[in-house]
């Protein structure tokens, strides 16, 4: 069975989208979710309870992702 991990990384507006990983992100956001369609919604909420909700759409942006991941049996 898998289930499936949102993720919402913060980039600076300076890094291209393709570039916008884990690992360039200022802020990475996790959370699980039971199927692809929890990883479209929520994520608005939790940024907009942050300081980040300042900057996005002004210094930096937001991308997102689902990942399908194992869950051991």
């Amino acid at each position: 069975m898998s289930a499936f991990i949102a993720v919402v990384l913060v980039c600076a507006n300076s890094v291209p989208q393709e570039a916008c990983t884990d690992d360039r992100a200022s802020e990475v956001r996790k959370v699980r979710v039971a199927n692809e369609l929890g990883c479209t919604s929520g994520w608005q909420e939790i940024i907009a309870r942050t300081d980040l909700r300042d900057e996005v759409g002004k210094t930096s942006y937001l991308k997102t992702e689902c990942r399908r991941v194992k869950e051991a049996q």
